[in-house]
Order: structure tokens, then C-alpha cells, then sequence
């Protein structure tokens, strides 16, 4: 399509957008009296306003029911987080019996790091991106330093070529073959949350595997927002987050893969609670802990109901709109907003840079070379609500279920008129 930088262009990509009113269904935010461009979905996602009836329920059936609401209220809170397996089943590419819900991210994959980082004298080396999210090396430190091992020889960077903003999935596989029987566990961002990349999962998983190791994925900033098939893929485990592009709210549950094959046994290494002790017999208070039969076998706990209430809400919007969908039009308006970059880039003489490559989500990193933090600034004191990374990158991430092509374009002015005011 030959897109253009104008007001009644990006109107009309509104009008032919199939997910258009579900910008409805959202709760924005404003400044000064406007509502803002949010372009931070890939932080924290905006409330959709289904959400507080979901939470109300919850409220009313613990006023009217108390204790009784874990077995009579409507959703009966005991099973509650089942609810959820289904549709994240779809979202995430796996099976029903593989997806569960519990805790949070980084809390998540440590326990999952019980099961699948079992490191040997030999066989004890972690790969990861170098710079990964500071949780996932905090994370993969701590792991490392408890089994007895120091960081610096167990933990292996994939390193970015010199001068290039994105990893190679050659260089990636040549890690991999290259620590060989040393490595116990690759374990990487599916979509880096600076620059947005989306890893070659399918390929480095197989690599992974080729070996011997383990491979997980963090996939907080790819679940709600790229294509996932975490069983086709053979994954070994995954966890994410689903307060970002899944709108569930600040800090809110996480949800889990274990593949099929780890499911129904008794003897595999795993912290265990009475939540993920079987569901039929639970509430006998037996010695014995007997697993469930799928991903639920690691839940410690019970469910937090107050918390992924509004994880179902969300995901209910998922099922209504599909994953194909929301991927067609966050591909088209993520190339949108490249050109409309590209554009203002022309009329100002600025320079940006895209650091996402083509290989990408919902987000775009985008190095303001010759600007500073107060460009950013005034963007967010004019409406739009970005970003800022250190040293110099703003990232642009338009949810497809909220964000229009009118943002865009409006984006683009106040950006320009922002870089003018700050050469004037």
C-alpha cells in the first residue's frame, strides 16, 4: 500500500480497520483535557472498561458469599485461573493442558528454572542476550550462584555484531554449537524489549535441543503480540507477563507453558504447593503430594481471584478478535507509523533511526540521533505517551486493539512541531 502523511488518509485507514471499535472498549488517559496517543501498551496496557465488572463480581460474591465463594458463586474462585488456560492456550500456541496461570513473571521463571536448569559438572552453562531485561539477569545470576557456579564462567552473552542494533540467528546457532555439551539451558527474551526483535524461536529452539539443553522463553513482551506456537516449536518451557499487550493490569498474574511431555509425573525436580497437588483429592489434606495432571502441577498456591479477574476480562476480548487479526492490522499500522517517521524524518532534516529490525512486533525503537531527552518531553507534556531508554531511544509500541491510524498521523505533527521548537 502507498501510504500517506495526511489527516484524511489516516481516516480512512480507520474507516476500512475491522478492529476500529474496540477502541471503545478502552479507559485512555488525558493531557490537557485530551486523550493522549499511548504508545506504552508494551509497558503496561490501558484498562479495558469490561475490567471493573469483572473485579466488582469478585467483590460481591466475597460480600455475599465469603468463604463459600471458592465453591458457589458464579465462577467459583477454586478453579478460577482454569478459565484462562483455553483462550491463552490459543494465544501462545499450546495445548490446554500446557498453559497454566500463577505468580508473577520473573517469580515464575524461577520456579521453572527447578525443573529445566539441572546443571552438571559438565553440562551447567546458560545462553542469554547480553543486556536481557536486568529482571532475567538478576534472575539468571541468583540461579547460577546457587547451584554453586560463577556467573562469569556459567552465563553466555549473545553478543551483537560491532555496530549493529540487532542479533543474527547464524551467530545465535553458532553460540549455541559452539558451548555444545556444556550447555545446560538457553533461556532468551522471544522479543527484546529495547529494540523489539523478535528471536527466531522455532530455529534457535531446535538448535537448543540439538545439544541437549533446555530451551525457555521469556515471552513477555511477545505473548498478545506476535505468532506463537510454543508446542509446534518444541519448546520446553516459557512464562510471561500479562499486564502489557494483554491488559490485565499493573504487575498482574503470569502465565506458564511446560510442554506435554514434563506433564503428570511425580518424579521430576519442582517446588511444590497444595494448589498443584490433584484437584480431586486436594481438599483431603493427604501427605502425599500427587501432581496435576498439566501445567497447574506448578502452581504453589491458590490463585490470587482478585488478580486474574481482569486477565479474563482481557482475554475474553482475545477470543472475540483472534490473534490473526490483531497481527494483520499491528503489522500494517506499525508499518504506518515507520512512514510516518521516515516522512517528518524528510521534512525536518532530523535523523532517526529505526533500530527495530524487520523482524518485529508491535514496537518500534527508534534512536533520536541529534535530539535529546527533551524532545521526549515535550511529547509527553503535548499528549503522547512514549518511552525513553538510555542513551538516546524513544520506543513506539501501537497496540492494534486501541491504537488508530489517526494517532499516527497526529503523532507525526507534534513530533515534528516538537523538533522545530527545539532548533528555534
Amino acid at each position: 500500500m502507498n501510504f500517506e502523511n495526511s489527516l484524511e488518509f489516516a481516516q480512512q485507514l480507520d474507516a476500512q480497520d475491522k478492529l476500529r471499535h474496540y477502541r471503545e472498549a478502552f479507559l485512555f488517559p488525558k493531557v490537557n483535557g485530551e486523550q493522549v496517543i499511548y504508545f506504552t501498551g508494551n509497558s503496561l496496557g490501558l484498562q479495558p472498561k469490561r475490567t471493573k465488572k469483572y473485579i466488582d463480581d469478585v467483590m460481591t460474591d466475597w460480600a455475599e458469599l465469603a468463604v463459600e465463594g471458592h465453591f458457589h458463586s458464579e465462577k467459583p474462585w477454586w478453579d478460577y485461573h482454569e478459565r484462562l488456560a483455553a483462550p491463552l492456550a490459543k494465544i501462545v500456541g499450546a495445548k490446554v493442558a500446557e498453559v497454566s496461570v500463577m505468580n508473577t513473571l520473573t517469580v515464575n521463571l524461577h520456579f521453572l528454572m527447578v525443573s529445566f536448569y539441572r546443571p552438571t559438572a559438565k553440562r551447567f552453562k546458560i545462553i542469554c542476550e547480553e543486556k536481557a531485561f536486568p529482571s532475567d539477569q538478576y534472575l539468571l545470576q541468583s540461579q547460577v550462584k546457587f547451584h554453586g557456579y560463577d556467573p562469569k564462567e556459567a552465563i553466555v552473552e549473545l553478543k551483537k555484531r560491532p555496530g549493529e542494533h540487532y542479533w543474527r540467528t547464524e551467530d545465535v546457532i553458532a553460540t549455541i554449537n559452539e558451548v555444545g555439551d556444556e550447555l545446560a539451558l538457553v533461556l532468551i527474551g522471544g522479543v527484546n524489549y529495547y529494540t523489539g526483535q523478535v528471536f527466531d524461536m522455532p530455529t534457535i529452539t531446535k538448535a537448543g535441543k540439538a545439544v541437549g539443553a533446555y530451551v525457555g522463553w521469556d515471552l513477555a513482551h511477545a505473548a498478545g503480540n506476535v505468532k506463537l506456537k510454543l508446542h509446534d516449536w518444541n519448546v520446553d518451557f516459557a512464562a510471561w507477563c500479562s499486564y502489557k499487550y494483554m491488559n490485565s493490569g499493573p504487575g498482574n498474574a503470569s502465565g506458564v507453558f511446560v510442554n506435554e511431555r514434563y506433564l503428570g509425573k511425580s518424579d521430576i525436580p519442582r517446588f511444590e504447593g497444595w494448589w498443584g497437588t490433584k484437584k480431586e483429592t486436594r481438599f483431603l489434606m493427604k501427605p502425599e503430594f500427587e501432581p496435576m495432571p498439566n501445567a497447574d502441577a506448578w502452581q504453589v498456591s491458590n490463585v490470587p481471584v482478585l488478580a486474574v479477574a481482569p486477565y479474563l476480562a482481557s482475554l475474553e476480548m482475545f477470543e472475540e478478535v483472534g490473534m490473526d487479526a490483531l497481527i494483520e492490522k499491528r503489522k500494517k499500522i506499525v508499518a504506518y507509523l515507520a512512514f510516518i517517521l521516515a516522512e517528518i524524518d524528510s521534512e525536518v532534516a532530523s535523523t532517526f533511526e529505526i533500530i527495530t529490525p524487520e523482524d518485529r512486533g508491535c514496537q518500534l525503537s527508534v534512536f533520536l540521533h541529534g535530539q535529546g531527552k527533551s524532545l521526549f518531553d515535550y511529547l509527553m507534556k503535548n499528549g503522547v505517551i512514549t518511552d525513553w531508554r538510555e542513551p538516546n531511544v524513544i520506543r513506539l509500541a501501537p497496540a492494534p486493539f486501541y491504537c488508530s491510524y489517526e494517532d499516527m498521523y497526529r503523532f507525526g505533527q507534534i513530533l515534528k512541531a516538537g523538533i522545530m521548537q527545539n532548533e528555534n
